[in-house]
């Protein structure tokens, strides 16, 4: 404990878990996994049962998990879980690597878990496995990834409950006017955005900085960047912990991608590839700084930018963010420290990186890293060539663009041979599931626009 009688920050190990529960400060942890959408799903445990029973064998969980919607409603489609297979068990294997306090739950801490089947093999549909292989085909090139990720949140007065109850209609958000880097306007609600970092830093989260953004009451607090599977468990638990401590505050806050007609909220993800000895592996003497390992990593994510979309903009709502001039990318393009562009390349030397400004802040992180890395790396092993930075306004430059719709990215993906040499046909088959069942359920919904244009004047 800190002098103040806080948590220390950072990780925990089990020997310190097992002092704080023997001193009556730690009574429950929470188990974890990340769901389809990098939601956190799992259980509340005593903290005496997870040592006891837990520690050793792990716990068990409805594999229906990684086989329903948004609403949790049970939907076919799946091979992994059904009706018909009768909604049996997996496995959640605690990592203890990232074993943490929750600062804002009292007497808690938690951990991450991997998902196995009952004989070991794992869940090969799991976001959180679907990164590990990724990230175990880097290694077996002696290269590991680091990741930032950028995620942007609207903030509104009205608790969850309210805003639930009136539609999601007339709510106040947190600022009535564009406070992008504004400290006077971001001064406004600096108590909930101080409370989500320093809670984050209890949760060994690294806090960089917070700044506002262009929506009203849009804001973004930034974290440094880490190995890439530690950045995306980091991510997850944020998203979930900061809309637990605003609801904690009356406030409710989205990280939907597009939740108005205004500027939606992006995650803009930054990656570069390191050799096990520390080095940076991009940078070099070539064009633009990039060794030639670094151009074709940049060269496979544009090549194969279109038809892994869909696990960078994951639902329907994703695709209402890609505006022309609205800082949100359309167009198939890379530069140089140009944010008209997809890809972004920022930093120099060492910090060398390509920032991919494609997701929007619903984005699952495991499944967009994965498809980076997936990128890359066909990138090099083929020896793509990267054409020249594009200079000028990307979104009048006549390249091609992103997809338009779910339904166009679900098209590409499945229609992608790196996609099912990379991921498998059984991981593919799962996540076009997945984007039907969404399609499917919109298609079926009579939405206000229609209301509006179609009730009386129709």
């Amino acid at each position: 404990m800190s002098e103040r009688g806080l948590p220390e920050p950072g990780p925990l190990s089990v020997d310190e878990l097992r002092d704080e529960v023997a001193a009556g400060r730690v009574d429950t942890v929470l188990l974890a996994i990340a769901d389809m959408q990098g939601r956190l799903q799992g259980k509340r445990l005593s903290a005496r049962y997870f040592l006891n029973e837990v520690l050793g064998h792990g716990s068990e969980g409805c594999n229906y998990l990684l086989a329903v919607d948004v609403d949790m409603n049970t939907v076919g489609g799946y091979a992994m879980s059904s009706w018909d297979r009768g909604y049996g068990d997996f496995v959640m294997k605690p990592d203890f690597s990232t074993l943490r306090w929750v600062p804002w739950q009292e007497g808690t801490v938690m951990l991450m878990a991997d998902l196995a089947w009952e004989n070991d093999e794992d869940v090969t549909a799991s976001p959180r496995q679907i990164l590990r292989r990724q990230l175990t085909r880097l290694a077996d090139r002696g290269m590991a990834a680091f990741v930032g990720t950028e995620l942007e949140f609207v903030v509104y007065e009205d608790s969850y409950e309210d805003a639930w109850k009136r539609g999601y209609r007339d709510m106040t958000p947190a600022n009535l006017y564009n406070v992008d880097y504004s400290l006077l306007g971001t001064a406004r609600i600096e108590p909930l955005l101080r409370r989500i970092r320093r809670d984050m830093e209890g949760a060994g989260l690294y806090v960089e900085s917070a700044k506002g953004e262009c929506n009203l009451g849009q804001h973004e607090i930034a974290f440094r960047y880490d190995e890439a599977l530690k950045t995306c468990d980091n991510h997850s638990i944020y998203k979930n912990g900061a809309k637990e401590i605003a609801a904690q505050e009356g406030k409710s806050i989205t990280f939907m991608a597009k939740p108005n007609a205004r500027e939606g909220n992006s995650c803009h993800i930054h990656i570069s590839l390191w050799s096990v000895d520390g080095d940076s592996v991009m940078a070099g003497d070539g064009p633009y700084g990039l060794s030639e390992l670094g151009a074709r990593f940049i060269a496979g994510q544009l090549a194969h930018m279109r038809e892994l979309t869909l696990f960078y903009a994951p639902n329907i709502n994703s695709y209402k963010r890609y505006v022309p001039g609205s800082f949100a990318p359309t167009a198939v393009k890379w530069g140089v420290d140009n944010r008209t562009c997809s890809l972004r390349l920022v930093g120099h030397g060492q910090s060398l990186r390509i920032e991919n400004r494609v997701p929007g802040g619903d984005v699952n992180p495991y499944l967009a890293v994965s498809a980076l890395i997936a990128a890359g790396l066909h990138g090099i092993d083929e020896e793509l060539s990267l054409e020249d930075a594009f200079e000028g306004n990307a979104y009048e430059s006549g390249a091609e663009t992103v997809p338009h719709t779910l339904r166009d990215a679900l098209a590409l993906f499945e229609g992608s041979k790196l996609a099912r040499e990379t991921f498998g046909d059984d991981v593919v088959a799962h996540y076009a599931n997945n984007a039907r069942v969404e399609l499917a359920a919109f298609d079926a919904a009579v939405t206000d626009w229609e209301l509006f244009r179609g009730f009386e004047r129709m």
